[in-house]
């Protein structure tokens, strides 16, 4: 039996009829549709979703790189158990898709970019914003998409829509391969009707599997871990996507196994659990980092190894022994480590039956719980306000919304000085808290993010920190927030600049060329006034309720009202500009940033001297 639909119709019912199942929890794997229309897809994807009158609902957004990082929040909240499609028309529709798929695929979390393309039939030569590439007849705008993207396929001919569609639910739906996946769809195709199988509708469950670790790599993991005397675990965000946190606590709480994770695996542990040490690397805490310098054995858990994590390769010990715990062959073997490839979860409670009577010398335990509280009192210092009438700090900031929330808040961020003082000082209380987007730290991701992320959990408080350069970058969606009634709230700084490029480029003798928001001085740079723009009333005029906090005092009462409000709220603070501190402790690990070689300033001749010492400790994990 056959049913006859075009190939954008045939796509929207099959995706309706896909679910995921772990554990023996079913649910739709693509719960909704977000698309701006256009030539390259009214017709086609458009109709289709008006015809299915809701069985895959539609979200109306304003900028399509937006829309995938709505998506990639809803599906990171969801555990990537659930996922968005996003649906655009050709030519600009698509390629402002790039940098969201990029960073769904480098976070490892699912998307379905379904842009439109040019003509498969080629009635005319070239149609509308057509690339026309020479001597490439078949290559268009969306080809752009192939490097950033965990599947790719162009749909030419109708039939060809099954292969690829059901392969494009199998790595979206696939922990180790999943990221953003593309199926470009030409115009013409999408409304050419077709004869489907009956069995193509039918509805499809994608198991999401827990595998279990060799038992002989097992094995070499439980015996190095024994044989450590300062092991330390590194949790990144597959603890959580594997929902394995508690497995992680019953493991360190029978082992006394210090637990340091990265932005990804911020809330593997509560705060204030004894083992939970804060976070690593550049970012992170000073007795994480303390202990990732002296640890003989490294377990990590669910994290890629970021280039903040290591140091830049400076952080940990020549001769340290790596344990990778991961869900991925190619995450697993990083850094010569010795590699377990399985389930988070299903790893952990491998390793804690492994490690049964084992426990870490109780002088180690007594090391990190001192570390520990050194650290609480400094992120004390960093929250405490003196004057309650003066602007706040960063940090300050930061300490009154600590003051605020409670465990079922959500907190989202990306880019800017803000991840590094989340990283050192938050006190994340819950699983899915703390939500880092740092493996792209894509400036404009967080307020459609936290849009997405409300949609997944609509009973819970859903907070973007935004600066004043991620807030200029796209704040269209706070449009989006308004019409749907998704009453995120928006934390907006203004300190005119962009604090965190600016602090960078002092330290490697930039001298913050071109990152303060300002007039132009006489002498040609930009060290005038701040420009007098007024963001608040910006959000404003896009329909989010605005509270202005002008001193730390007001920020504060302001925080609660933001919380206790049933629509879209911003709260707007300004702090010290751009070229203060933020009122965080410093770095407490080096991050390579190359610094001129030759130069006649005499702050890039200095930052050459100091970066150069750095370099030095600079080291290859080989594993002998």
């Amino acid at each position: 039996m056959t049913r006859r639909l075009t190939v954008a119709q045939a796509l929207v019912t099959f995706l309706a009829h896909q679910y995921t199942e772990r554990d023996g929890r079913r649910q739709r794997l693509i719960d909704a549709c977000w698309g701006i229309f256009g030539h390259g897809n009214v017709a086609g994807i458009g109709q289709a979703l008006l015809e299915s009158e809701g069985a895959l609902p539609y979200l109306q957004g304003r900028n399509e790189q937006a829309m995938v990082h709505a998506a990639v929040g809803y599906a990171r909240q969801r555990d990537r158990l659930a996922a968005h499609a996003v649906t655009t028309s050709i030519g600009p529709g698509a390629t402002n898709l790039v940098t969201g798929a990029a960073l769904a695929t480098v976070n490892r979390l699912p998307v379905l970019l379904l842009p439109g393309d040019t003509f498969a039939t080629r009635p005319a030569d070239p149609v509308l914003q057509q690339l026309e590439p020479l001597g490439a007849g078949d290559v268009s705008v969306n080809d752009c998409l192939r490097p950033v993207s965990r599947y790719f396929d162009r749909i030419t001919r109708p039939e060809a829509l099954i292969p690829a569609a059901l392969t494009a639910m199998r790595v979206l739906a696939d922990p180790a391969e999943t990221g953003a996946v593309t199926l470009a769809l030409p115009q013409d195709v999408q409304a050419e009707a077709y004869d489907w199988p009956e069995e193509f509708f039918a509805d499809r469950v994608w198991h999401v599997r827990r595998p279990a670790p060799d038992p002989a790599a097992t094995a070499d993991a439980v015996a190095a871990v024994r044989a450590a005397r300062r092991p330390l675990i590194v949790a990144g965000g597959g603890v959580h996507h594997s929902e394995a946190e508690d497995a992680l606590r019953v493991l360190v709480e029978a082992t006394g196994i210090p637990v340091a994770s990265t932005q990804a695996g911020k809330g593997a542990l509560r705060h204030d659990h004894p083992a939970d040490v804060g976070g690593i690397g550049h970012t992170g805490t000073a007795v994480a980092d303390e202990l990732a310098r002296t640890a003989d054995v490294v377990l990590g858990v669910g994290t890629r190894y970021s280039d903040f994590t290591t140091a830049s390769a400076t952080l940990f010990a020549p001769g340290v022994r790596f344990v990778n715990l991961n869900i991925t062959s190619f995450d697993a073997h990083k850094l010569a480590a010795l590699p377990l490839v399985a389930d988070a979860r299903t790893g952990l409670q491998a390793l804690t039956e492994g490690l049964a009577g084992h426990r870490v010398p109780a002088s180690y335990e007594s090391e990190y719980a001192a570390g520990k509280a050194a650290w609480e009192a400094e992120v004390e210092r960093a929250y405490a306000v003196g004057d309650p009438g003066a602007r706040p700090s960063q940090a300050q900031v930061l300490g009154a919304l600590d003051a605020v929330v409670g465990d079922e808040d959500v907190i989202i961020n990306a880019a800017g000085s803000l991840p590094g003082d989340l990283h050192k000082l938050w006190r994340a209380r819950s699983r899915r808290q703390y939500h880092l987007e740092y493996g792209y730290s894509c400036m404009g991701y967080e307020i459609p993010a936290a849009i997405g992320v409300r949609l997944a959990a609509p009973d819970r408080p859903v907070w973007a920190l935004v600066g004043d350069g991620t807030y200029l970058m796209m704040p269209t969606e706070l449009v989006t927030a308004v019409q749907e009634g998704v009453a995120i709230k928006v934390v907006l700084i203004q300190n005119h600049g962009y604090a965190s490029i600016g602090g960078l480029s002092e330290a490697v003798g930039g001298e913050r060329f071109g990152t303060a928001y300002r007039y132009r001085a006489p002498d040609g740079t930009y060290s005038g006034d701040p420009l007098p723009v007024d963001l608040a009333a910006n959000a404003a005029s896009l329909g989010m309720d605005v509270l202005r906090a002008r001193t730390a005092g007001e920020l504060r009462t302001a925080l609660a009202e933001a919380r206790g409000a049933d629509r879209p709220t911003c709260v707007y603070v300004e702090t010290e500009t751009a070229d203060s501190v933020s009122g965080a402790p410093p770095a407490q690990a080096w991050w390579d940033v190359p610094v001129a070689e030759t130069a006649t300033r005499p702050a890039a001749v200095h930052a050459r001297r100091d970066y150069e010492r750095h370099v030095a400790a600079r080291r290859r994990y080989l594993g002998t």
